[in-house]
């Protein structure tokens, strides 16, 4: 009975390993694909609208809000307004002028995260298509080119994807997995 029991365990670990090495794996660039992607210049124009309607015009709000604010706190009335009314306006002057001070951090902030806003949902497309080739491909296994220093061969996706993606690949991209170079 116990050599039953071994022969079944045997044959279990050498069915399961055969079963384990047969599923593909295969890799691929998400920034590569997103180069690619023609939304990209639509989105690129966006955020230059962005830049020049929202940031740049509410820095050059910021400035004229710190030189009005100034010019009033320094003119020849300002004596005669209460102590607790300039103290307000001297802690609101300040304000400003760190927001002044640190408009580049600011900005850079606000333009990520209008960025990371407008690049979602092409994130989201790259990455169902990317599921969906790898299924209809039978991929068990598939993963980040760039995450990867040392991994057992696989099928570069990118081919497929932009296919399924209607993409026109540069002539130096690879091709599709599985087939030769022509």
């Amino acid at each position: 009975m116990t050599k039953f029991k071994l022969f079944v365990v045997a044959s279990l670990i050498v069915l399961f390993s055969k079963t384990v090495s047969a599923q593909k794996t295969g890799y691929i660039s998400i920034e590569q694909v997103m180069q690619l992607m023609p939304e990209l210049g639509k989105i690129d124009t966006l955020l230059q609208k962005f830049q020049r309607d929202s940031i740049n015009a509410e820095f050059s709000s910021l400035v004229q809000e710190y030189n009005y604010k100034d010019s009033i706190l320094n003119s020849r009335d300002s004596a005669k307004t209460p102590v607790t009314v300039r103290r307000q306006m001297r802690q609101d002057l300040e304000a400003i002028a760190y927001q002044v001070q640190n408009w580049q951090a600011i900005a850079q902030n606000e333009m990520q995260k209008k960025q990371d806003e407008l690049l979602a949902p092409v994130y989201r497309k790259v990455y169902n298509t990317i599921t969906q080739v790898a299924k209809e491909s039978g991929y068990a296994y598939v993963y980040t080119k760039e995450a990867l220093l040392v991994a057992p061969p696989g099928d570069d996706l990118l081919p497929l994807v932009a296919k399924k993606l209607n993409i026109k690949l540069p002539p130096n991209a690879t091709t599709p997995a599985g087939s030769t170079p022509k």
